[in-house]
């Protein structure tokens, strides 16, 4: 196996040994029994645990942040308003369902979570939010009340967030059917009235 190949390997088992056993109770031996190594071969690849565990949250955070930017609708607007959002909520799951390790080190940090890996959530949800609160602004502008943008793209985003916590713990009872269902049902009460158009002159968030 080519060397970069091999790191690779050495992450993705790191992942899910982090997952199964919580960052306290991974090692470089656990990873290099499970990848059938010696520890020397480990050590090729990384200086020691820390750096091997500091670049699973590197790779991990970089490709779920990619993977729910690329899943966030940029504008609700741009289209009826539910259907965007639904569209992308349902690309988010599929993520979501594909990559269950580095979901559940996302939405679910295991015990003994470094603080690298809460500042990495905290960056990313903070990036995700303001891109969410952008995509709901004009869907929202032709509300009488015009409802608060930033807390509007918060609460969508901890919905969204839950959805796929109980699709992570138990993918048979909440399957990613049943959960677009409810999805739809909770996006059409909040946005349904929604149409497009410009924001109003209005000051805050």
């Amino acid at each position: 196996m080519r060397a970069p190949d091999r790191r690779e390997q050495l992450l993705d088992i790191a992942c899910l040994l982090i997952v199964e056993r919580s960052f306290h109770g991974v090692s470089v031996e656990a990873i290099a029994q499970r990848a059938g190594l010696t520890r020397a071969a480990v050590y090729k690849h990384f200086r020691d645990l820390h750096e091997l565990l500091e670049a699973v949250i590197d790779r991990e955070m970089n490709r779920a942040l990619w993977q729910v930017s690329e899943t966030t609708p940029v504008d609700l607007s741009a289209g009826a308003p539910v259907d965007v959002m639904i569209n992308g909520f349902t690309a988010f799951l599929e993520a979501v369902q594909e990559h269950p390790a580095r979901w559940k080190l996302v939405l679910m940090p295991p015990e003994g979570a470094p603080a690298t890996l809460q500042e990495r959530i905290a960056a990313g949800r903070a990036i995700i939010i303001d891109r969410l609160t952008g995509a709901v602004r004009p869907a929202l502008a032709q509300d009488p009340e015009y409802p608060d943008p930033e807390l509007t793209a918060r609460m969508l985003s901890a919905v969204s967030d839950e959805y796929a916590r109980l699709l992570l713990i138990d993918p048979v009872r909440y399957a990613p059917d049943r959960l677009v269902v409810h999805a739809r049902w909770f996006a059409r009460h909040l946005l349904g009235s929604a149409t497009p158009g410009p924001p109003p002159a209005v000051t805050g968030p």
